[in-house]
């Protein structure tokens, strides 16, 4: 199955000279997304996963599935103000300014092995975030693995240290 024919290109979103890699209708189509879920699941190394880290907000669709078929806790990873517990947080660069990551304190205990989980790698900002909170908390990161990469803006020099894995490169 082709898995690329369900991404879809939305030109000038969400501002002009972007394009914005619209997952949707992988998410549609049932046997698509377990192809892809398969896909995720067969690049991780054979460690046992005690937490999957998904990020907000379409992180949070494939990170569950995996927690799910890897008998793991799902932990997700949001923006400022929307989880409810104590938490703590990551500040990174974006190319205008600055964006913030929280993570509940409680979420992952020290010697915890946890995926990382993103839609999409790209500049790596907001990935090496969210690994520094995941070490922050004692948590071991296993991987980091995204739905697709855009290798043109080089995120993966951020967080070169950790094993990386995404079946779809642009």
């Amino acid at each position: 199955m082709s898995i690329e024919k369900y991404i879809r290109d939305i030109q000038d979103f969400p501002k002009p000279g972007i394009v914005f890699k619209d997952i949707t209708p992988l998410l549609a189509n049932p046997e698509a997304s377990k192809v892809f879920l398969e896909l995720l699941i067969n690049g991780l190394p054979d460690v046992k996963i005690d937490k999957v880290v998904g990020v907000e907000s379409r992180g949070f669709f494939f990170a569950t599935l995996l927690a799910y078929k890897l008998d793991a806790g799902f932990v997700p990873v949001r923006k400022p103000k929307k989880l409810p517990y104590t938490t703590i947080s990551a500040t990174y660069d974006l190319e205008y300014g600055q964006d913030t990551l929280e993570i509940h304190t409680d979420a992952i205990q020290k010697g915890d092995k946890v995926l990382i989980h993103d839609d999409v790698l790209a500049t790596g900002g907001t990935a090496k975030a969210v690994c520094e909170l995941v070490e922050k908390l004692g948590g071991e990161i296993v991987q980091c693995n995204f739905l697709m990469e855009l290798t043109f803006l080089n995120g993966r020099e951020k967080i070169k240290q950790y094993d990386i894995f995404s079946p779809l490169k642009y």
